[in-house]
């Protein structure tokens, strides 16, 4: 057969993903069926993008990959079975922003979140958007920050919880906008708390993007600024913090995956390449592209690890200086 017609076909979907052939000698990966833990509950933003990545990984390698959700006490009760599970590459962490966090949160674990892991792809991240009551007197992100510094105290906001990626994203808003005091009314998830951001009992809210879109598009709440270092296709009218004049102020939620400390180098070589080959895939991209991802598939577990360091880096002293703790 000639190769434009291999090609044809290919694009067509008629001929068969191969099968990755991964050996038998040390390093060989995987040799059995693959754990992915996901910390999160069945369903969920975390959930989705990991199932998604163990459908495409069970029909390229050997072995299947299944996820397993391991939720209770925040993340820590599905981290700490990585922690210590074996380190052969067979049981790996799909987290979040919620691991760099884990040492200043719960300063009496188990488990080491830093010493006992090892990163290995960096996935992707998704921004959030600042959103506020659409009564709300500040039509833009420099009157929102007047706003606040003008009335201090008097105005609330919420998040989906204490020391999530969204209580986080805000508190550190409102220390590189100049430390303003806006108080913080926790719910157990950004569904339970955006009635009161539509009534008005709440002035802001900030969500990630994919759940906070649909309430600016139909305009039952105002986005001003998006978290990210540019603009969402999908809301090209938002402008950033920095835009805004808030500059330094960029957060994330993001995707990792983790393995335990010890698994060998050739096996987290592995692991990274196949992860990073399904991010690469056109169907994954968009897909994820459409939850508002930004995907990455080009990461190297250096790169995982530093970006890791970066973010406990910065959120350690944001969770120190606003008083965040789990109760």
């Amino acid at each position: 057969m000639h190769r434009r017609h291999l090609v044809a076909l290919a694009g067509t979907g008629l001929i068969a993903r191969p099968v990755l052939a991964q050996g038998t000698g040390p390093g060989a990966w995987p040799t059995q069926p693959v754990r992915l833990v996901v910390p999160f509950a069945a369903g969920g933003p975390t959930d989705i993008p990991a199932r998604l990545f163990a459908e495409q990984l069970s029909q390229m390698l050997p072995h299947r990959v299944i996820v397993e959700n391991r939720t209770g006490a925040g993340v820590v009760v599905g981290t700490e079975v990585v922690a210590k599970a074996a380190p052969d590459g067979n049981t790996l962490l799909y987290t979040t922003i919620a691991h760099s966090v884990l040492r200043a949160l719960f300063p009496r674990l188990s488990f080491d979140p830093i010493g006992d892991f090892q990163p290995v792809v960096l996935m992707g991240v998704i921004p959030m958007l600042l959103l506020v009551t659409k009564d709300l007197p500040a039509r833009d992100l420099p009157a929102l920050v007047k706003l606040f510094r003008d009335k201090p105290g008097e105005y609330d906001y919420g998040s989906s919880g204490n020391g999530g990626a969204v209580h986080l994203g805000t508190e550190l808003f409102l220390a590189r906008a100049g430390g303003l005091k806006v108080n913080h009314i926790p719910y157990r998830g950004s569904s339970a708390g955006m009635p009161d951001l539509l009534s008005g009992r709440l002035a802001m809210f900030m969500d990630v993007a994919a759940g906070g879109l649909p309430y600016h598009s139909r305009g039952e709440a105002r986005a001003l600024a998006v978290t990210a270092d540019r603009r969402l296709p999908q809301a090209p009218d938002v402008p950033t913090l920095a835009e805004g004049g808030v500059a330094n102020a960029e957060s994330y939620t993001w995707h990792m995956v983790l393995a335990p400390k010890g698994v060998p180098a050739p096996m987290i070589a592995a692991v990274n390449a196949a992860f990073n080959r399904v991010a690469a895939q056109e169907t994954v991209q968009r897909r994820l592209t459409d939850m508002t991802m930004q995907l990455r598939s080009d990461t190297t577990p250096e790169i995982a690890a530093k970006w890791m360091a970066d973010e406990i880096a910065k959120w350690e002293p944001i969770i120190r200086d606003a008083g965040i703790r789990i109760n």
